[in-house]
C-alpha cells in the first residue's frame, strides 16, 4: 500500500479531541438538566431521549470525518504497468566565462547574469535534455547531454573565469565541441544556446556555424553586456582594470553584429539579454518548443498505483446519512 500525501495524518488529532468533547458534552448536559428538575423530575419530565441513540449518532459523526481524513490521504493499492514516453529537444547552453565577462555594465557582471539566464532557462524546460559547455581560449564539455537538472545546476555553480586558463574568447571552438557532443546519427531536435558578449578572437565562428548547420543543429545567441566600451575588472582584489601591453586600460563591447551572423546562418536567432527572462520566452518557449520537432528521449515502464480513496468517501456519506435518519427520541 501507498499514500498519495500522508501531510494530512495530523487531522487525525481531531479523533480524539471529538470524542472527548462527545463525552463531556453528554456528561455536562445531564449533570445541567438534571440540577434543573431535581433527580425525581427527570425521568417524567425527558422520557423519550434515547442515551444509546445519541451515543450512535455521535460514533457515526466521528466514523464519517475519520475515514473522510483517509481518503484525504489518498490511499493507493493495486498497480498496473504504463509505458512512459519522454520527448524533448536536445539542448546544448554554450557560456562564456572568459575575463571579459566579469565586465559590470549589467548588474552584477556579465558572467553572473549569463548563469542567471541559464537558471531561468532550468525552470522553464520540459522534458528535454540539456547540456553544458564553458569556453574561453578553449572549451571543454563542463555537462554532458542529460534529464537530470540537479546535477546540470550543481556543474553551472563552478562557472568562473579561472576555470578555462586560456585566455580570449573562442566562439568557433565552442560551437565546434557541441557538434562533437551531439549526437550524429540524428539530423534534427538540436538546438545550441550561446551566452557570450561576442568578442572573438579569431575562431571562424561563422565557419563553424555552416558546420552545425549541415548537422541540423540550431544557434540561439544571447547577447551580453553593451556596445560602448567597458572597462575589465582585474579580479586580483587590487580594485583595479585590466590593461593592455601599452598598460592601456582594456575595453569590452558587446559585438551583436557576430551574434547575428551565427544565429541567422543556422535558421536560429539572436536576442540581447534583458531583466527577467524576456529573452528566454522567446528563444525556449516561442522558437525552440514552438518550431523544433521533439523526439523521444527515453522510454521507460511505471508501476501506476491504484487511486482508493474513493471508497473510504463512499463510507463517510454511509455513516452521515445513517447519522441523518436515527432520532435520538
Amino acid at each position: 500500500m501507498q499514500f498519495g500525501n500522508l501531510t494530512y495524518l495530523f487531522l487525525l488529532w481531531l479523533i480524539p479531541c471529538l470524542v472527548f468533547f462527545y463525552i463531556y458534552t453528554f456528561l455536562k448536559k445531564e449533570k445541567q438538566i438534571k440540577e434543573f428538575c431535581g433527580e425525581e423530575l427527570y425521568p417524567k419530565l425527558i422520557p423519550s431521549i434515547n442515551k444509546r441513540r445519541q451515543k450512535l449518532k455521535a460514533f457515526f459523526l466521528i466514523a464519517a470525518i475519520f475515514f473522510l481524513i483517509i481518503a484525504l490521504v489518498r490511499p493507493k493499492w493495486g498497480f498496473h504497468w504504463e509505458d512512459v514516453k519522454r520527448v524533448g529537444v536536445d539542448i546544448i547552453v554554450a557560456v562564456d566565462v572568459s575575463k571579459s565577462m566579469l565586465a559590470e555594465d549589467v548588474e552584477p557582471n556579465r558572467l553572473e547574469r549569463a548563469k542567471r539566464e541559464i537558471y531561468d532557462l532550468c525552470r522553464m524546460l520540459e522534458g528535454d535534455r540539456i547540456g553544458l559547455i564553458a569556453f574561453a581560449g578553449t572549451s571543454f564539455v563542463q555537462c554532458p547531454l542529460t534529464l537530470d537538472y540537479g546535477a546540470f545546476r550543481m556543474f553551472m555553480d563552478y562557472l568562473d573565469p579561472d576555470l578555462i586558463p586560456t585566455p580570449g574568447t573562442a566562439i568557433g571552438d565552442a560551437i565546434r565541441k557541441a557538434v562533437e557532443s551531439f549526437s550524429r546519427r540524428e539530423r534534427k531536435s538540436k538546438a545550441l544556446i550561446i551566452i557570450t558578449d561576442g568578442e572573438d578572437h579569431g575562431s571562424k565562428p561563422l565557419e563553424a556555424a555552416k558546420m552545425a548547420k549541415k548537422e541540423g543543429i540550431r544557434i540561439f545567441t544571447i547577447g551580453i553586456g553593451k556596445d560602448s566600451g567597458t572597462p575589465i575588472p582585474a579580479n586580483d582584489g587590487s580594485g583595479g582594470f585590466l590593461k593592455d601591453k601599452k598598460g592601456n586600460v582594456v575595453l569590452s563591447r558587446l559585438d551583436e553584429k557576430t551574434l547575428q551572423k551565427i544565429a541567422l546562418e543556422t535558421g536560429g536567432s539572436y536576442v540581447r539579454s534583458v531583466t527577467g527572462d524576456m529573452d528566454l520566452d522567446k528563444i525556449y518557449k516561442s522558437e525552440i518548443k514552438g518550431t523544433m520537432e521533439q523526439k523521444e528521449l527515453r522510454s521507460t515502464r511505471k508501476k501506476r498505483w491504484e487511486e482508493r480513496f474513493q471508497w473510504f468517501i463512499f463510507i463517510a456519506l454511509i455513516f452521515i446519512v445513517l447519522e441523518f435518519f436515527i432520532r435520538e427520541k
